[in-house]
């Protein structure tokens, strides 16, 4: 009986000295695994190294992230190299930010870097905004063949600039505007409508290049939705690709995520907190990670273009404890910082700063609440490279497009899904490359078209 009792209390004892492990692995502060579960940091917008340094001590305690995104100290490898030098020295993780790079002396500097750092350099976060500033900006493009300069434009319209001077300006509305040289350092310049008329706004001395509408219209790049998508996808791989083979590479955007990870990044944060739904957001984002098998995050952005700028702690902490709860792994908090004289941690307050502290104490290291709870039973499979901002109904398709019926009828089936399935819906497309692998309860599709 003694024997029997002894060898029940040896059993319970080593039970709980598994549980007891059990618990202290998922309990385990990030900060100090070689591997966490999920990343929590601020995004460093200032110009200072010394309160950059502030910051960190500032942070330390209760996040295991700091993204340097400095438009000026990322041009000085000293500072980069100073900040991260303190992150790691406080046990934290490092991102820096890069617009741009030549890839001699950044090979110099990273190598150097990860020899210092070693994984504590989680990445390079590598230009911003890709996919928005498709839709939203003036992004310029190099054409392989002809060598033309195109540059897609704010308003939608499209510029080709030619090696012999000639300027071919498509605008969105469908008018063509000729511009071309007439030997006396002077532009001529022709108007080609629609219809099939022109009209000649200053005249050549030796007549135009072109003849017709539609001798132009054969020529302009980006002429449907497959070539637009290509252009996109190429424009920068051949810089992400050389990154990757250094590191992980990271770019934050707030649309066309499922585009961002075709052209070759490795990790996206989705902007959350403006004027779009947190449940579509995540729905873009989870379901173009998960299908391209990558990982994925959110930036908490500006709620207003006015002070306070952010929203309020609590719908922060709100924020990243859904995302959490959804599978995001990375988690920043991006404070901006408005002018010089503004305060050390500029945009953000204590309200905000008690919500990290909140967010990693009673979320990150809770072993009772599960990261990726919520799952996606429900999906909705947009058109084959259909580059839709998805913001309303008449946002425009790549920049470039007008929406039309077609998009109408994708917002409704988005709204209706949206509105039915919650937090358990992804957004996907209809691609050959990556079939739906889950086993989706709902899929909801309409007619796609090439």
């Amino acid at each position: 009986m003694k024997r029997a009792f002894t060898s029940i209390a040896l059993i319970l004892l080593i039970a709980v000295a598994m549980f007891i492990g059990i618990l202290l692995a998922r309990n385990d502060s990030p900060k100090d695994s070689e591997n966490p579960h999920a990343y929590v940091g601020v995004a460093y917008c200032g110009n200072s190294v010394a309160q950059g340094k502030q910051m960190i001590d500032k942070v330390k305690g209760y996040t295991n992230l700091f993204v340097l995104q400095s438009g000026l100290l990322e041009r000085d490898f000293s500072s980069v190299d100073e900040l991260g030098d303190y992150v790691v020295a406080s046990g934290m993780y490092f991102l820096p930010y890069f617009g741009t790079f030549v890839q001699s002396s950044f090979s110099v500097w990273f190598e150097t870097a990860k020899q210092k750092w070693g994984t504590h350099l989680l990445g390079v976060y590598y230009t911003d905004e890709p996919g928005g500033k498709m839709l939203d900006g003036n992004v310029e493009f190099k054409d392989a063949v002809t060598g033309d300069a195109i540059t897609k434009t704010t308003y939608g319209d499209i510029a080709v600039q030619k090696a012999n001077g000639i300027v071919i300006n498509y605008q969105l509305g469908g008018t063509i505007h000729l511009y071309e040289p007439n030997g006396n350092s002077e532009m001529s310049e022709e108007t080609f409508f629609p219809n099939g008329t022109i009209q000649v706004v200053k005249l050549a001395a030796t007549g135009f290049s072109f003849k017709s509408y539609q001798e132009l219209l054969n020529i302009k790049p980006f002429t449907d939705l497959n070539d637009t998508a290509q252009r996109f996808n190429a424009r920068d791989k051949s810089n992400i690709e050389f990154l990757k083979t250094k590191s992980k590479v990271f770019t934050s955007d707030y649309a066309l995520y499922w585009f961002d990870y075709l052209t070759g990044y490795d990790v996206v944060l989705g902007q959350v907190g403006w004027n779009l739904t947190l449940n579509q957001q995540i729905a873009l984002m989870r379901g173009a990670a998960d299908l391209q098998n990558r990982s994925w995050g959110i930036v908490i952005t500006w709620k207003y273009q006015q002070p306070p700028y952010l929203a309020n702690g609590s719908e922060i902490l709100s924020q990243m404890h859904t995302a959490y709860d959804c599978g995001a792994k990375y988690f920043v908090l991006f404070d901006y910082y408005v002018d010089s004289n503004n305060s050390v941690y500029s945009t953000m307050t204590e309200d905000h700063f008690q919500a990290l502290k909140l967010f990693w104490n009673d979320v990150i290291n809770n072993p009772q609440v599960i990261q990726g709870a919520i799952k996606a039973d429900s999906v909705l499979v947009l058109p084959y490279n259909y580059g839709w901002g998805t913001r309303w109904d008449g946002d425009k398709i790549w920049g470039i497009f007008l929406s039309d019926a077609k998009t109408h009828q994708i917002w409704d089936l988005m709204q209706t899904s949206l509105s039915k399935h919650g937090f358990n819906l992804d957004i996907v497309y209809n691609d050959t490359q990556y079939p739906l692998i889950k086993n989706y309860q709902n899929i909801y599709s309409i007619n796609d078209f090439r």
